[in-house]
């Protein structure tokens, strides 16, 4: 039975803090023993201009205003001895009034991590893990600190895979990371979840890829970065985008993910297997420029993602409309609803082709008081194969308001996003045509404790 978020998260907590307090009071003649325990939530109220013929519970709507928790989450990382680590991460991400109009409102805390690490030597230089794992391939945002971003919010498209054969981005995995010299690395072997099980209709074979519904493969995943300047942490696999002035990074990395047979289309009467190959080449500086701690975030990533031919997925972040309209007549451009949810937010999120990200923030600390501040600009610009290689480009610019540093941050974001349809007047197939783009504007508090 489904427990509400409530009853769930309140349990979590009381465990948590009953092991906290057993172990300090057990182990106090054994230092190597202890937990860390960290609880956040996200909460946003946000306005959106809907993408063309979006409905909300069955009404149609030109705009949107709701109120959600982007995210609210409970971390444990344990010790258990000066060599063996263990990291539990539950809770649940967009919960909105409309996340579940079709079922039970009340929204299934998870465990997003289930993660054990020995250390096979006396510093970081090779660690082993196993377990439900957000020790990926691929880039920096494939495996975020999602409370330790320059923006609101996390590039999405980084998750390549995220809840179609995976748990937000973990996967249950072998894994192996360290830190020699310059070189910080990590390497996956991972068991991907079945597409049949991640709880959506399941889309049918066609003529564009899609993930496989018959067979199974694991999946490799390698990411590798050169640190110029300071060593990122080490402790969780998670990777911060910014450290608001308390470390010099610059690197640059590369990753991969490849997973053969992942993919399936029709060719005829015949069904094609294909692998899904994804790579990717990224820097990062994030450091102070004087001495009163003003700090530069910059980051650019070039993606070459390839999911099989054609393929294109359509995502929504906690999407406000719940349907497309149906019924429209021929001089009206249809939604391309071939590639899931078009409707609310949503916008072509992943695909195959070529995506380049980057994002500029500059941090002010003791502007206000001792207050920060963090003005900040994003980009997203993608060429799908699907949508014939036209430039799918997403904007976002938008300021953070560090009243306790990332314990307590104001975040206001707004997002400038193309739209698609399908024109029906020059071929009864329909020609792909780009609409009006669309706004997005997100009020973000984030708590941390």
């Amino acid at each position: 039975m489904l427990k509400t978020a409530l009853s769930a998260f309140c349990f979590t907590i009381v465990v948590f803090l009953s092991v906290t307090h057993r172990t300090k009071a057990q182990d106090l003649g054994d230092s190597s023993k202890s937990i860390k325990l960290q609880i956040f939530g996200q909460f946003w109220a946000r306005y959106n201009e809907s993408n063309p013929f979006t409905m909300q519970q069955g009404a149609p709507v030109d705009n949107t205003f709701d109120i959600g928790i982007r995210r609210a989450r409970v971390q444990a990382f344990c010790t258990v001895n000066e060599r063996t680590t263990l990291f539990l991460h539950y809770g649940f991400n967009n919960m909105n009034t409309n996340f579940a109009s079709s079922g039970n409102r009340k929204i299934q805390a998870f465990f997003h991590d289930v993660f054990a690490e020995y250390r096979a030597f006396d510093h970081n230089e090779l660690k082993l893990g196993a377990g439900l794992a957000f020790v990926n391939g691929l880039s920096r945002y494939s495996q975020p600190a999602v409370i330790a971003m320059p923006t609101a919010d996390i590039p999405v498209f980084g998750q390549a895979t995220v809840e179609q054969i995976d748990i937000f981005g973990r996967k249950l995995s072998l894994t192996a990371r360290g830190q020699i010299g310059p070189i910080d690395y990590r390497v996956a072997l991972s068991d991907p979840f079945p597409i049949t099980t991640n709880g959506n209709p399941q889309l049918p074979l066609g003529s564009s890829a899609n993930f496989a519904q018959v067979g199974h493969s694991l999946q490799q995943q390698a990411y590798v970065i050169y640190q110029f300047r300071d060593h990122e942490p080490h402790q969780v696999s998670n990777m911060a985008g910014t450290y608001y002035g308390q470390r010099n990074v610059f690197n640059i990395a590369a990753g991969i993910m490849h997973q053969p047979r992942a993919m399936w289309r029709a060719v005829g009467g015949d069904t094609v297997y294909e692998a899904m190959t994804l790579m990717a080449v990224e820097s990062m500086y994030d450091a102070p420029i004087n001495s009163n701690g003003t700090t530069i975030s910059a980051y650019a990533g070039l993606f070459s993602n390839n999911y099989g031919r054609n393929y294109l997925r359509y995502n929504g972040v906690m999407n406000p409309g719940t349907a497309s309209q149906t019924g429209l007549d021929s001089t009206q451009i249809k939604p391309l609803a071939s590639f899931g949810p078009s409707f609310g937010n949503a916008f072509p999120m992943f695909g195959t082709g070529t995506v380049i990200y980057s994002h500029l923030g500059v941090y002010f600390p003791r502007v206000l008081g001792q207050n920060g501040l963090m003005p900040y600009v994003s980009t997203t610009q993608a060429w799908y194969q699907r949508l014939e290689g036209r430039r799918t480009d997403i904007y976002h610019v938008g300021c953070s308001l560090l009243l306790d540093g990332l314990r307590s941050r104001l975040t206001l974001d707004v997002q400038n996003r193309p739209t698609y349809g399908l024109s029906m007047l020059e071929s009864p197939f329909g020609e792909l045509v780009e609409g009006m783009r669309r706004t997005q504007v997100v009020m973000q508090y984030q708590v941390v404790w």
